[in-house]
């Protein structure tokens, strides 16, 4: 029974985005494990609070995050 977690900082995906993420992780999943696997395969969407994260030394923000989406 594999797990996978996703680390994501809060408010930057929609609920529709996260489930879309979950179930294409899990698609990837099934195709080296089998599709028996699928019911067994446990994804989980954890999220960090804005400004908890740091990357290069700098807090990454869900605004900075943003801002890369839409560069």
């Amino acid at each position: 029974m594999p797990l996978v977690t996703v680390k994501g900082i809060e408010g930057v995906f929609s609920t529709e985005q996260k489930a879309e993420i979950i179930s294409k992780i899990t698609d990837a999943m099934v195709s080296v494990e089998g599709e028996k696997m699928r019911g067994v395969t446990w994804v989980v969407f954890e999220e960090v609070k804005s400004g908890d994260w740091g990357i290069g030394g700098e807090p990454i923000t869900t605004e900075k995050v943003r801002a890369l989406q839409n560069s």
